[in-house]
């Protein structure tokens, strides 16, 4: 049993520098997307403003004459928009173009995900790999070894929370603003429907 416990106290021990190295990537790529999620947002928060007001006036005898500034429309919804009323109603066309977006959405989704689950994973592995030398650290009276242990395995866990809950809140908001955006494109494909039936 001994040789076994033993086994198993040096495998995990040697996952501490991978994980390690995993968590500062994570850090890293969640501050990365925290700065793009930033400009991202107020773009959004100027683009909100144009789109609720052409959003409240539309209806079926006016859905081709949408326009957006051009600063909207280079964005991805404008340009979904732009293509479902771009020629005559074509439900395959409207289709694929919202299911397109849908999967773009998505994948960005995923980015934040990807933290919001591996962040607290990492973290918690990085916090308990060092609590077994540290606890030998202190059952032998090495203080400086424990000490250095705990330094490493509350680092970790801060490291992991912080690159979680970035995630969370991105994941969260990104998530509201894809509904919010299908919701539009479903709209518009409807009084398109509508206008080429009339």
């Amino acid at each position: 049993m001994n040789t076994l416990s033993n086994l198993m106290f040096w495998i995990s021990s040697g996952f501490l520098v991978p994980v390690v190295v995993a968590l500062l990537y994570f850090f890293v790529r969640s501050l990365l997307l925290l700065g793009d999620f930033v400009s991202k947002y107020v773009r959004r928060m100027r683009m909100e403003k144009e789109l609720n007001v052409a959003m409240e006036n539309l209806n079926e005898c006016n859905v081709r004459e949408l326009k957006f500034s051009p600063e909207i429309s280079s964005q991805a919804l404008a340009s979904c928009i732009h293509r479902i009323i771009g020629n005559s109603y074509n439900e395959a066309v409207v289709n694929k173009t919202v299911s397109e977006y849908e999967l773009a959405r998505g994948k960005e989704l995923d980015q934040a995900k990807i933290l919001v689950k591996f962040g607290p994973i990492l973290g918690l592995m990085g916090t308990l790999i060092p609590m077994g030398p540290a606890l030998a650290g202190l059952s032998s009276g090495d203080i400086a070894s424990m000490a250095y242990n705990m330094q490493v395995a509350f680092a970790t866990t801060v490291l992991g929370l912080f690159a979680g809950a970035v995630g969370f809140v991105l994941y969260q908001t990104k998530q509201r603003w894809a509904q919010k955006d299908l919701v539009r494109l479903d709209f518009v494909s409807q009084l398109m429907k509508q206008s080429q039936n009339a």
